[in-house]
């Protein structure tokens, strides 16, 4: 009999650095315990993908090939990621934040962020504003590719059945019109 994956999940790091992940994602999970709540998935037999998500350029762009290996050996059966974006009021806030908590590599990271993004801080594109365009986009996803591999993240996970799906009865026995 084939076996089917009910759920998968699935759980984004942005930083191994716990300090930096309190500043820059007050009131959310701590790397460790997102790396904690990969592994127990993954132990009940919960297919988990791992999201390199934010990737900051010039702030957690260097941790890429560490999250994958602690991911990996957390036990998630696949990877991806996304570059930061900046849409509407996040630009704001973010940039306040990169200046009162970075002052040092406020510039440096603007810098390679707009590089990613065709000179702008933002980029709505379809096809690029998840990945980011350009030199030090392509540097992150090669970088991301080559330890997604090297720690077999990149593959796909099996797909998911609905053929044991069924619908639940409401308890008042009023059957849905639609």
């Amino acid at each position: 009999m084939a076996r089917f994956h009910i759920i998968s999940v699935s759980i984004s790091i942005t930083t191994l650095n716990a300090k930096l992940a309190a500043t820059m994602e007050p009131r959310t999970s701590a790397p460790h315990a997102r790396l904690r709540a990969i592994r127990e998935l993954s132990e009940a037999g919960v297919p988990v993908t791992a999201m390199v998500a934010p990737i900051i350029p010039g702030l957690t762009d260097s941790e890429v090939p560490a999250i994958l290996e602690a991911v990996a050996a957390a036990g998630a059966k696949s990877a991806s990621y996304i570059v930061l974006r900046l849409p509407w009021n996040i630009r704001p806030a973010f940039l306040e934040w990169l200046a009162r908590t970075q002052p040092a590599k406020k510039q440096l990271v603007e810098s390679r962020i707009r590089s990613t993004r065709s000179g702008e801080i933002n980029n709505a594109n379809f096809g690029s504003r998840v990945r980011g365009e350009g030199q030090i986009a392509d540097q992150i996803r090669q970088t991301f590719r080559v330890f997604a591999r090297k720690h077999g993240l990149d593959r796909e996970l099996e797909p998911l059945s609905t053929a044991h799906f069924r619908r639940p009865t409401p308890s008042s026995g009023q059957l849905r019109l639609f």
